[in-house]
């Protein structure tokens, strides 16, 4: 835990420290523009969350200093496949991208955090926990940030770094325009025999619903899946049952050591600022993680803002990064429709297109979109 004392002012309070504000503080910091990192949590999260690191990602970190040291923790992986069942649909490769990672890059959140904050040290800076924001008072000489102990702190700017129940948001008055999805999503880690293997990220189609297996470092397996009823914390017969039931015969669980219940929603922030409040990251966005897009949005909004901050061009932001969240949010609502359809017709008008356009260039379209490529 941070204890440094806080400064009664500074040029640009960051209110989350997730991946999303330390990208934008690493980017201040190499800009040396003067900022807070104010998180509410006693430590950083020692779960693994989000566990893909995408291309577009990994140029930017490339920028920040911090590719180098994650790539070395994770697990490279050139091949997502779309499967029914058993049946392999289709094949995007990533192997063919356009960049300097022709891959993407499965790695657990926490690994990430913890790289951007040992660059964010070595840059000078630091995160300070445990502090809540309560509230945000914004007038034309700045904001003033009321924290949970009493305690306050004044800014130029503050930037909402705060996830999907943003402070900042709320305190700019800006809607959160969207729905929530009607399933609950599993999300575990898990140790298990796995028939496709390491090589893949496998995605699979099924009228119970979308289950996506991903390797981890370790000989460990992500497991997301779309659950009508999921309990709340996820044991392993359970996992075991749900895979069971979508991937028949491909998956043994000998044990899982993380799992989760969430909801998630689609959703953007009608804007990225009001006045002197910005927002970035899951504050401004949030949608299905299929395609594991969400920490990789966020890390780029980070980095764009913090450019924004450095030449002076904060009115370019939410024209640059707003488009991409909506693309973003549409794509992944589609991957997510199009797997969980229970339309017997569509389904299979599905299963056949899909091997079919696996001779044409979509594959390699579906690898430039994942991979967030078109958003440079």
């Amino acid at each position: 835990m941070n204890t440094t004392a806080l400064p009664a002012r500074t040029e640009v309070a960051i209110v989350g420290g997730g991946p999303t504000g330390l990208a934008l503080a690493v980017t201040l910091a190499s800009a040396g523009i003067d900022f807070v990192v104010l998180d509410r949590l006693a430590e950083g999260a020692n779960t693994s969350r989000a566990a893909v690191v995408h291309a577009r990602t990994l140029e930017v970190l490339d920028e920040l200093g911090a590719s180098q040291e994650l790539i070395t923790r994770g697990i490279q992986v050139t091949r997502f496949a779309v499967r029914d069942g058993a049946r392999r649909l289709l094949t995007v490769p990533f192997d063919q991208l356009a960049t300097a990672h022709p891959y993407t890059l499965m790695v657990p959140q926490y690994e990430t955090e913890s790289v951007l904050l040992d660059r964010l040290r070595a840059l000078g800076g630091d995160v300070h926990r445990p502090y809540e924001v309560t509230s945000a008072v914004q007038d034309d000489n700045g904001v003033r940030l009321t924290l949970a102990t009493g305690e306050t702190l004044s800014a130029a700017y503050a930037v909402g770094a705060d996830g999907m129940h943003s402070t900042v948001r709320e305190a700019g008055g800006i809607a959160f325009t969207g729905s929530a999805y009607a399933e609950s999503f599993v999300l575990a880690d898990v140790a298990m025999d796995w028939a496709p293997g390491p090589s893949e990220v496998s995605l699979t189609f099924g009228t119970a619903g979308l289950t996506v297996v991903a390797p981890l470092p370790g000989g460990r397996y992500r497991v997301v899946a779309t659950v009508d009823n999921a309990p709340a914390n996820p044991e392993t017969t359970f996992i075991q049952k749900l895979l069971d039931e979508r991937a028949p015969g491909q998956a043994k669980v000998t044990g899982h050591t993380w799992s989760s219940r969430f909801r998630v929603h689609h959703r953007v922030a009608d804007h990225y600022r009001a006045g002197r409040l910005l927002l970035a990251g899951d504050a401004a966005h949030v949608h299905s993680p299929a395609g594991g897009q969400g920490m990789n949005t966020g890390i780029q909004d980070g980095y764009a803002l913090g450019r924004a901050f450095a030449t002076g061009q904060l009115d370019g932001y939410e024209a640059q990064r707003r488009p991409i969240a909506q693309r973003v949010v549409a794509f992944t609502d589609r991957m997510t429709r199009i797997a969980t359809t229970r339309n017997t017709m569509a389904r299979a008008a599905r299963n056949i297109a899909l091997p079919l356009l696996g001779h044409t260039a979509m594959p390699k379209k579906l690898a430039t979109e994942l991979a967030e490529l078109n958003y440079r």
